[in-house]
C-alpha cells in the first residue's frame, strides 16, 4: 500500500491507518569510512535524561549512559545534500506525485508533489488548531522551500529543508553514517551540561544576546527577527554548545531514529536506548499513562522523533528548542522547518 497523500496530514490523518513496509535497517554504508570531516567527538557518559518541568512525554526523569560517536558539528546544508543528489539521482519524496490509481476517490490537488509550508495568519489565531498556518504548497521541495518559485541559490550554508524521515535516512547511508538515537542526541545537545534548561545554560538569552535561531514575537502572526532571521539562518550563526555542535537549538527540527512512544521513558533502558519497535509502539495494550497520548492517529500510524526545534518555535507556543523537548513526525511528509545531523559510531580521537 502507498503512503497517504501528504496533504492529508494536514487533517491529523482523519484517523486513516497506514501499512509500513520500511525497513529501520540504518546500517552504515561506506562511502569513505575513513571520513569525520565536520564531525565532533561526543564522549560517552550519564545523563539524567527528560524534564520535571516539560510535557508529559519527556517524563519520567531517567539515567541513561551512552557511548562514545561522532556527530556532525551542524545540520546537513543544502551544498552537502546536493553532492548526495547529485552522486546518486536520489529522488526525494516530496519530488514524487502520488498515483491516482492508488487513490482513485482522492481530489487531484492532494496527490501532487509539495510539502507542507509555514504561513503567517492575517492576525491572532487559536493555537490548537496547527491547519491555520500550515499549507501543502505543490512544487515546494527541498530546492524550492518556500514555494516552486523560490530558490536555494545562495543558501548552500543554510540547513536542508522539506526532505522526509526517509530522505535522511537515505543521505546517512550514502555518507557512512546513520541518523542519532533520541539518547544519542539529547546527551549530544545538553552539551556537558546537568540539568540545565537550555543547551547553554539556565539563562534564555545571556547578557540579552540570542542563542538561537527562534521566533520572536506573537505566534504565528508576528515574528520580529530580533535574531536576525525570519526563517533558517546559514548553520553556524549562534554560538556552538559544549560540545562544539551549532545550531543544537532552533534553526530546524532534526529527525532521530527512534519510533515514538509517549510512554517510553517510562520502561526506556539504562544503557544505550534504542527506543521502541513499531510493533510495541503500535500495540495499544502498551499505553501506561492516561492521557500521554492524546492523537488518535498515533494508534494507527507510527511516527519517529524530532528534535531540538526551529525557527518557528517561541515561548508561548513551542518550547522544542529545550534539550528534553520531543515532537512527532510521520514518515512521509517534508516541511520547510526540519532536516537532520547525521552521527557515526567510529573510534574516538583517543581511541577511545
Amino acid at each position: 500500500m502507498r503512503n497517504l497523500p501528504p496533504i492529508a496530514l494536514l487533517s491529523l490523518l482523519a484517523g486513516l491507518s497506514w501499512s509500513c513496509s520500511r525497513s529501520d535497517d540504518d546500517a552504515e554504508s561506506q562511502v569513505d569510512p575513513g571520513s569525520l570531516t565536520g564531525m565532533v567527538w561526543i564522549p560517552g557518559g550519564e545523563f539524567s535524561m527528560g524534564s520535571t518541568e516539560g510535557e508529559l512525554n519527556e517524563m519520567p526523569v531517567h539515567t541513561v549512559r551512552v557511548k562514545g560517536f561522532w556527530m556532525d558539528e551542524t545540520e546537513v546544508t543544502n551544498a552537502q545534500f546536493r553532492e548526495f543528489v547529485e552522486a546518486t539521482g536520489h529522488v526525494t519524496l516530496g519530488e514524487k506525485d502520488f498515483d491516482p490509481e492508488d487513490y482513485p476517490d482522492a481530489p487531484p490537488e492532494t496527490l501532487k508533489a509539495g510539502s507542507l509550508l509555514f504561513q503567517k495568519s492575517d492576525g491572532p489565531v487559536p493555537l490548537n488548531n496547527h491547519m491555520l498556518w500550515w499549507k501543502f504548497i505543490p512544487g515546494a521541495d527541498w530546492r524550492h522551500p518556500e514555494g516552486p518559485e523560490s530558490s536555494i541559490e545562495g543558501k548552500d550554508d543554510h540547513p536542508v529543508v522539506c526532505i522526509s524521515w526517509d530522505d535522511a535516512t537515505a543521505y546517512a547511508k550514502w555518507a557512512g553514517k546513520r541518523l542519532p538515537t533520541e539518547a544519542e542526541w539529547e546527551f549530544a545537545a545538553r552539551g556537558g551540561l546537568r540539568n540545565q534548561t537550555y543547551a547553554w545554560g539556565e539563562e534564555f538569552t545571556p547578557s540579552g544576546e540570542h542563542q538561537a535561531n527562534l521566533w520572536q514575537g506573537d505566534f504565528p502572526h508576528e515574528n520580529s527577527a530580533e535574531d536576525g532571521f525570519a526563517t533558517t539562518a546559514p548553520v553556524k550563526s549562534f554560538p556552538p554548545n559544549g560540545f562544539g555542535l551549532y545550531d543544537i537549538s532552533g534553526n530546524v527540527w532534526e529527525f532521530v531514529r527512534d519510533w515514538y512512544d509517549p510512554d517510553y521513558y517510562i520502561r526506556s533502558p539504562e544503557f544505550s536506548p534504542d527506543g521502541p519497535t513499531m510493533e510495541q509502539v503500535l500495540d495499544p495494550g502498551r499505553r501506561i499513562r492516561p492521557g500521554s497520548d492524546r492523537r488518535p492517529q498515533l494508534a494507527t500510524t507510527p511516527h519517529k522523533v524530532i528534535r531540538g526545534g526551529s525557527f518557528l518555535c517561541n515561548d508561548c507556543y513551542c518550547k522544542g528548542y529545550r534539550p528534553s523537548a520531543r515532537q512527532i513526525t510521520d514518515m512521509i511528509t517534508s516541511t520547510n522547518h526540519t532536516g537532520f545531523r547525521c552521527v557515526k559510531s567510529a573510534p574516538g580521537p583517543q581511541g577511545e
